[in-house]
Order: C-alpha cells, then sequence, then structure tokens
C-alpha cells in the first residue's frame, strides 16, 4: 500500500523488532510499546532452561500495574510534566504500554523506554498494589457486561486459561511477590519478546538512530523463543449453558461458539478472522433482515452485538447483547444461523460486506490511535495488518460459505446470561 511507503523496519541486535511509520499531515505521535506477554501465560519454559515454571494468575495484570513505578516515583507524572497522555493494559495475550503527544517526542519516548525497561518493585509497594487490584476485581465483579462474558468463556472452555480473569483472582494475587515479578519480567519483557511501533510526523531515520542509541546501552543479546505451556482443551464446550442474578435492570445474553480449528497464525488466520467476520455480518449485521426484525419485535436494542476472537491457539464468537426476553432471543439467533446453514449466503451479500469492510478499513487509517492499536493486535498474530486489504480481495465466496457449517456447531455453543435479582 502507499502507506507503507515510507515505514522504517528494524530488527536490532538484542531482538527488539522497531517499526516507524512516518505521517507527515498530522499533529500527534504515538509510541506503542508491547511484549507478547498477556494473562495466559502463567505457565512456561525459560529460553535455554528445562525447567517449568507456573506462576500465579494475573501475574501479567500485576506487572503491568508495577511497571510504572520508578525510583523518582511515577512516569505517569513524567508524562503529564511532559504534556504526553500515556496509559497501558493487558490482555489474553500481550501487554502494552503507549502514549501520544504533540510536542516533547523525544523526552516521551524516553520516559517510555526507560520506565518499560527498568523494573523497580519493592515488597511494600507490591503488598499495596494488591490491595489496589483486589478493588479493582471486585469492580469488575459487579459488572454485569464483564460477567456476562467471562461466563461464556468458562462455558466455552474446560482448562484453557482464557475462562480466568485477566486479572486473576483475589486469591491467586495473594501469592506474587517480589521475586516472581522479577522472573517474568526477565523472561517475558527481554527485547527479543517486544515490539515498538511509533507513528506520526515524525523523521524516521532519526527516530531509528535515538532508539538505537539507548537500546546499544542495554548490552543485551538476543534470545531464543519462549516456550508457552497450556493445558489440553477438549473440543467440547464445558457447559451448554449458565444462568446468574444480578443487579440488572434488564437481562442480558450471550452466546457463543468456540473455534476449534486452531494451531496456526499468519495469513491463514487473517483470512479466517475476515471470513468470520463478514459471515456475523450478514447474519447480524444492522442492515441485515435478522437485527431489523428482533429490534422490531423489541428483543434487541442499539448495544446488540458480536465479535470473532482469532488467535493461534484458541478462538470464540460471541453475539448478544440486553434483552427483555434472553431465551426468545437466544432461540431467534440459533434459528437464524440454522437457517443461513440451509439456505446459504447470497453472493450479492458477500460482495456488499465485502466492499464495506474495505471501506470501514481504509476510513479507519485516517486515525493514528486506531493504526498503532490494530498494527500492535496483528503483529502478536503473525500478521501485518496492511495485509488486510489483499487477503479481503482475495477471499472467494466459495471460502466463505464453506465456514457456515463447520464453525457454527451447536455442539460447541453456549449460552451465558444474567438476570435480574428477585
Amino acid at each position: 500500500m502507499k502507506l507503507l511507503d515510507g515505514m522504517v523496519k528494524k530488527v536490532l541486535g538484542n531482538g527488539l523488532k522497531v517499526f516507524i511509520l512516518p505521517m507527515k499531515n498530522y499533529n500527534k505521535t504515538i509510541a506503542v510499546y508491547s511484549t507478547k506477554y498477556g494473562s495466559l501465560d502463567s505457565e512456561f519454559i525459560l529460553p535455554g532452561s528445562e525447567e517449568k515454571i507456573k506462576v500465579p494468575e494475573g501475574i501479567a495484570h500485576f506487572l503491568e500495574h508495577k511497571m510504572f513505578d520508578m525510583e523518582y516515583g511515577n512516569a505517569f507524572d513524567k508524562f503529564s510534566e511532559l504534556g504526553a497522555e500515556s496509559n497501558a493494559f493487558t490482555s489474553y495475550n500481550n501487554t502494552t504500554y503507549y502514549f501520544s503527544t504533540t510536542s516533547n517526542f523525544y523526552e516521551s519516548l524516553k520516559v517510555l523506554l526507560d520506565f518499560v525497561e527498568t523494573p523497580y518493585f519493592t515488597e511494600e509497594s507490591v503488598e499495596k498494589e494488591k490491595g489496589i487490584i483486589t478493588q479493582e476485581l471486585k469492580m469488575y465483579e459487579d459488572d454485569p457486561d464483564w460477567q456476562v462474558y467471562l461466563n461464556l468463556l468458562k462455558s466455552l472452555y474446560h482448562a484453557f486459561p482464557v475462562r480466568i480473569d485477566i486479572g486473576g483472582t483475589v486469591e491467586s494475587i495473594q501469592r506474587i511477590n517480589t521475586e516472581l515479578l522479577y522472573k517474568c519480567y526477565n523472561t517475558f519483557y527481554h527485547p527479543s519478546n517486544m515490539v515498538l511501533f511509533i507513528i506520526g510526523p515524525v523523521d524516521a531515520k532519526e527516530v531509528l538512530e535515538f532508539v538505537e542509541k539507548h537500546e546499544e546501552k542495554r548490552n543485551l543479546k538476543s534470545q531464543k523463543e519462549i516456550k508457552r505451556i497450556y493445558p489440553d482443551e477438549p473440543k467440547t464446550v464445558f457447559q451448554k449453558e449458565i444462568k446468574i442474578r444480578h443487579s440488572v435492570a434488564q437481562p442480558l445474553l450471550l452466546l457463543g461458539f468456540k473455534d476449534v480449528d486452531t494451531g496456526y497464525d499468519g495469513e491463514k488466520l487473517l483470512k479466517k478472522d475476515i471470513i468470520i467476520g463478514i459471515l456475523l455480518e450478514i447474519m447480524f449485521g444492522k442492515s441485515s433482515e435478522t437485527y431489523e426484525r428482533l429490534y422490531e419485535a423489541g428483543l434487541i436494542d442499539d448495544r446488540f452485538g458480536f465479535s470473532f476472537e482469532a488467535y493461534k491457539d484458541y478462538g470464540f464468537c460471541t453475539i448478544g447483547g440486553n434483552t427483555r426476553d434472553p431465551e426468545k432471543l437466544a432461540n431467534e439467533i440459533i434459528k437464524n444461523i440454522n437457517s443461513f446453514k440451509t439456505k446459504g449466503i447470497s453472493r450479492e451479500d458477500f460482495e456488499i460486506i465485502k466492499r464495506k469492510f474495505k471501506g470501514d478499513f481504509i476510513q479507519s487509517l485516517n486515525s493514528l490511535d486506531f493504526i498503532a492499536h490494530s498494527f500492535i493486535s496483528y503483529y502478536h498474530r503473525g500478521i501485518d495488518m496492511f495485509d488486510f486489504p489483499l487477503a479481503l480481495e482475495e477471499l472467494s465466496f466459495d471460502e466463505v460459505v464453506n465456514y457456515i457449517e463447520s464453525f457454527f456447531d451447536e455442539d460447541r455453543m453456549s449460552i451465558s446470561m444474567v438476570l435480574p435479582k428477585g
């Protein structure tokens, strides 16, 4: 793509992957520093070792909280002094730190590199953090949207750690200490396991020189890939349905299908991601007959939606939202999917949704935030986000049709409901 004309890429001597994309007609610059280390990685083998290490659930998220601590204080305050906005998040697969700024870019970049590369944990601050994260976990227990989602994953999966809250549990975080934090940091925050992406009105060559000089001072060598250990996961679902009572004015329903076609990433994963997205859009998108019918019947509102999470080791789709009658909505969703299995999708709908996806993608490229965060998300799945238009273009009607029967298998479906108390 023309957008990529000025992209600079380099793997540094210590293994860090650096991508710099100059965008001259913008005022803001965004830098994203990410490690391929998420909540799933609680059992692993260190590079060059045979020893299996198991750490408490939630430690990746705990580590993210503690990384902003520096001997001088808090990195957040440094960003604020420079006029930059910063934040971080932990997902199932990665932990990501970032800032955006319209001024003081190099000073902000130095703060980002310094704090992510300088672990500073004390027993006192770790104990204090346990209280903070406990409150955060309890807050999520009170969030019905999170509960209906997490319960669906607990129903779809028997053992795979995607069924565990990213933050762990109140019990698991009590077992975290400074020794474990340093062990996880030294394993997963090695530059060989990390990527730096910068986008904005910058001189790519100059920025690369700045990063290279900074990284040379660390005197680290590239290391082999970390072996991650996951439990065996049956192809069946753990349970077909779960219902809980919560303080909600209206019930919530989430229906999901477990993807058992896993074990690969890259272009093949991108293709599957697009295919399931197209099918969901045709069957339940806002321009579909089904959406209009369910909306007119008062079974759904604007919060109805769907998604597909496609990763190398797991995948699932979700469909649902708030509804006055979750049982009836679940039946309507299943009936609609079965109808498409019988009659198929039309070639016309397929072409319309392809054009829509292409248009949405091109429009999204106006947003530096979209590019920065999508690039990182795709990168950790072995995908170049800028391959999306070509993969979409090359997708055939038959390839999409073949997925309806195989993916939307009722034997691999679970339903999660949150119902009002009383």
